[in-house]
């Protein structure tokens, strides 16, 4: 099948999703989950191809970390999908009706985008977000992921269209393109006939080619270089924790913490704290000449570590003389993403969560928790660092957009 018939049965599809009620999408979900289940030894054994293929190439152990799919993650993926059914559906929500002087009443009613297009790397539980997602929100979705996870992709695929056929919907409401070449790719970018928006979802190379290349309007899901700075006044205890999750509870992911900037009056007390507690993960910090000067095992950092998104065992580390330097080297190096302060000055903190220009901004707490199922979307397509027109982890709602209904009663101008 070519790209352009994958794009036609798109847009009929989601002409017939833009009349579903909540129940029959509710009901797709529903059986799409347990089409999960059901398909779980299918699934793992597809996806331990593509891990050791992966391995066998030398794929680092992040984004092997990301590939893996498990028993646990497989049921993750089911119980997401029921989560995305259990929420609000957005679509014909009237956000606002004003009578006009002429009588005209003029309100805002929440739509589907249409068919969505997502290009996206070795995440194969992202296929099953995105489906729900897109699904809930009356959305077609055409999914096209890394060669390095296919086979898990077309696995997890087959299953959430065969629940759909179960209860009689479209099968066609999720496709994925099998051709991973990038002259595919290409054509995708260029499919504006009938995708409304295209959505990347991976590293800076992935995501900068589709931004520079596409003739789709874009939704720019970015790279993560999230910052924890640990004020004069904060808890040092609370920043050891705080710091050790954000950096080593998954360190594949977009919202794990890769630098670390620490005020000097703290310092000398906390830096070989810090290490002693990384050490327990074999953590390398990268550190400037302070630093370095400070405790013995710290690697010299370079001006290319400040802007750096490691997703590995590496972490770099500055000390700062303020509060408003911490904020100016974030806002120098950071890519909008999730950033976070510890401290126990109020005044520091509103002014770090007033100053810092990006999507997510925490006071005490991980960065680990920029995702749509911790803020509560069930799931996300993506967390997007751009401020058009979708900011931050993209559920349900970032996937509709809305149209003008005018009701009237013989009025002409």
């Amino acid at each position: 099948m070519t790209l352009t018939d994958m794009g036609k049965r798109a847009k009929d599809v989601s002409r017939i999703l833009n009349t579903l009620g909540s129940r029959e999408k509710n009901m797709g979900l529903e059986e799409a989950a347990r089409a999960l289940l059901d398909n779980e030894e299918e699934i793992l054994t597809a996806n331990k191809e593509d891990c050791d293929k992966a391995e066998a190439g030398g794929m680092n152990q992040g984004l092997l970390d990301r590939l893996r799919l498990t028993p646990a993650r497989v049921q993750a993926m089911a119980d997401g999908l029921l989560q995305v059914a259990s929420l609000d559906d957005p679509v014909g929500e009237v956000l606002s009706m004003k009578l006009r002087p002429n009588g005209l009443q003029i309100g805002q009613k929440r739509v589907p985008l249409g068919v969505i297009g997502m290009i996206y790397e070795a995440r194969p539980n992202v296929t099953a977000d995105a489906f729900g997602l897109c699904f809930k929100s009356g959305n077609a979705v055409i999914l096209k992921g890394g060669s390095d996870a296919l086979s898990s992709n077309r696995a997890i695929v087959e299953a959430l269209r065969t629940g759909l056929s179960r209860v009689g919907l479209p099968e066609d409401s999720l496709q994925l393109i099998e051709d991973t070449s990038r002259e595919t790719t290409k054509e995708l970018m260029r499919l504006n006939r009938y995708i409304d928006v295209l959505i990347p979802r991976g590293g800076a190379g992935l995501i900068r080619a589709v931004v520079e290349n596409s003739t789709i309007p874009v939704i720019e899901t970015g790279t993560g270089n999230c910052h924890v700075y640990v004020d004069e006044t904060a808890d040092l205890q609370m920043a050891l924790d705080i710091i050790f999750n954000a950096k080593t509870q998954r360190i594949g992911v977009c919202n794990a913490c890769e630098s670390l900037l620490v005020h000097r009056k703290i310092a000398e007390r906390f830096l070989p704290m810090l290490k002693k507690r990384l050490d327990e993960k074999k953590v390398e910090i990268r550190g400037d000449e302070d630093a370095c000067a400070m405790v013995p095992g710290f690697v010299p950092a370079t001006e290319e570590d400040w802007g750096r998104e490691y997703l590995d065992y590496i972490l770099s580390l500055k000390i700062v003389d303020s509060v408003d330097e911490a904020i100016s080297h974030i806002n120098t190096y950071n890519t909008g993403h999730s950033e976070s302060i510890v401290t126990s000055d109020y005044f520091n903190a509103q002014k770090f969560l007033n100053e810092v220009d990006a999507a997510a901004v925490y006071v005490n707490a991980s960065t680990r928790f920029t995702d749509g199922n911790e803020f509560g979307f069930g799931a996300e397509i993506g967390i997007s660092t751009q401020k058009l027109h979708a900011r931050g982890p993209m559920g349900l709602k970032e996937l509709t957009t809305t149209k003008y209904i005018i009701y009237g009663d013989g009025q002409i101008r």
